[in-house]
């Protein structure tokens, strides 16, 4: 609970006048619950929102190890019904604190100190796990993402104003999920791809491409950009300056005598703002991006993706990625246009103003070809594939001359179709 909260509470049952003793009502605690939850809008100003804190260790650690390589974090959701039990509560929220300590945590506990959920990611050995509640909208696991969006970004989503988030998870009595609207994921997927979406395609708006573009399944997929979220909150974090414990960084001893390999003892980091403030949660949302280039390869997806863009990738809205694929596509960048019209008639066409090749008619090639060049082209299209009957049709004595011409018809080809 909050301090206001608590606050409250004793003034109903344990005020200064015993006769007023009394346990608080359902409603009570309902809007005690919901004040826990929601940030008054007035509250909400821009030098002091979005908010994300974190809790030092040193609260509860003489002092810390940490991983000469941590290995990457990830998160594994538990079952916590609301409210949380005082010893699970406990638990969780010393694991949660030792995030610096990264795989190495689960050596800072007995085998009984822990619940059997936790207990049994423990005993996989070394591994780099946040826990977090199994919650119906993912509010917990989501957390990094929401705590980076402004006031305005929420109210255009639907999305509730929420107080400081915090990091890693330490303890929640609230039951925040039963406050929070039932298509929460969705909405903050929506909100999330319209914050990042301009550090992704620059110049071209999202509604320019289909709902099933590549990028912009990217840019709504919030699982995708938790890691990179959660690498930038532990680089700002190891910024902060370490409590003073007194440890010297130096080798890790066990139990048994034996050093831990790839560690090393230290004082724990301090506490404090993960960041404060619309201007400092638009610049760790940049950090993000760039993040996800370790945590998920962005930028090789993106080159990939628009190095092999279809058609289909684009909505009906105009935008300069669709003017410059369709300018590649179109061939709108030679020196010659070339126009092209499918026919359905494989007979070839002529007529005083266009030659046909193929199924494909072109005015503009042909109109380079002299006189004999054309003829010749027109005789292949129709069948006439020898070299000696073109020969004997044209009235040359041998096949040389029609050698010598398809040699000229071929340099003129490639260099007009950009030997495609």
């Amino acid at each position: 609970m909050t301090e206001q909260t608590d606050q409250r509470t004793d003034q109903l049952i344990g005020g200064d006048d015993v006769s007023d003793e009394r346990e608080p009502t359902a409603a009570e605690v309902l809007a005690w619950r919901r004040d826990d939850v929601f940030l008054p809008e007035v509250e909400a100003t821009a030098e002091e929102f979005p908010h994300l804190r974190n809790l030092s260790a040193g609260f509860l650690f003489g002092g810390v190890v940490r991983p000469l390589e941590p290995a990457p974090p990830e998160y594994v959701t538990l079952s916590m019904s609301y409210p949380i039990g005082l010893e699970f509560a406990g638990a969780v929220s010393r694991w949660n604190m030792l995030w610096e300590a990264a795989q190495f945590r689960r050596r800072f506990f007995g085998s009984d100190d822990l619940p059997e959920p936790m207990a049994k990611i423990a005993d996989l050995g070394d591994v780099n796990i946040t826990f977090v509640p199994r919650t119906r909208t993912r509010y917990f696991e989501y957390a990094p993402l929401f705590h980076l969006l402004p006031k305005r970004v929420l109210e255009m989503f639907g999305l509730p104003l929420l107080r400081a988030g915090q990091w890693p998870f330490m303890a929640d009595w609230s039951g925040i999920d039963e406050f929070l609207p039932c298509d929460f994921q969705a909405r903050l997927a929506r909100a999330w791809a319209w914050a990042v979406w301009p550090h992704l395609m620059s110049g071209s708006k999202m509604k320019a491409f289909s709902t099933d573009d590549p990028i912009r399944l990217l840019a709504h997929n919030l699982d995708f950009w938790v890691p990179a979220a959660t690498a930038t909150i532990q680089d700002r974090l190891r910024d902060f300056p370490e409590v003073d414990k007194g440890k010297t960084p130096g080798p890790v001893t066990l139990g048994d005598g034996s050093v831990l390999v790839g560690a090393v003892a230290g004082n724990p980091r301090m506490g404090g703002p993960v960041w404060f403030g619309e201007d400092d949660a638009r610049d760790a949302l940049v950090e993000t991006v760039e993040a996800a280039d370790q945590t998920g390869r962005l930028r090789g997806i993106l080159d990939a993706v628009r190095s092999h863009r279809i058609e289909d990738d684009f909505s009906t809205h105009w935008s300069y990625e669709r003017e410059d694929f369709e300018r590649k596509l179109h061939g709108k960048r030679r020196k010659i246009t070339v126009k092209f019209v499918e026919l359905t008639d494989t007979t070839p066409v002529q007529g005083p103003e266009s030659e046909v090749v193929g199924k494909l008619v072109t005015n503009d090639f042909l109109a380079l070809l002299d006189a004999r060049n054309r003829e010749i082209v027109v005789l292949l299209n129709s069948g006439v594939t020898k070299k000696t009957e073109i020969a004997h049709i044209l009235g040359y004595a041998n096949h040389s001359a029609v050698s010598k011409r398809l040699a000229q018809i071929r340099k003129v080809a490639e260099e007009y179709f950009g030997e495609t």
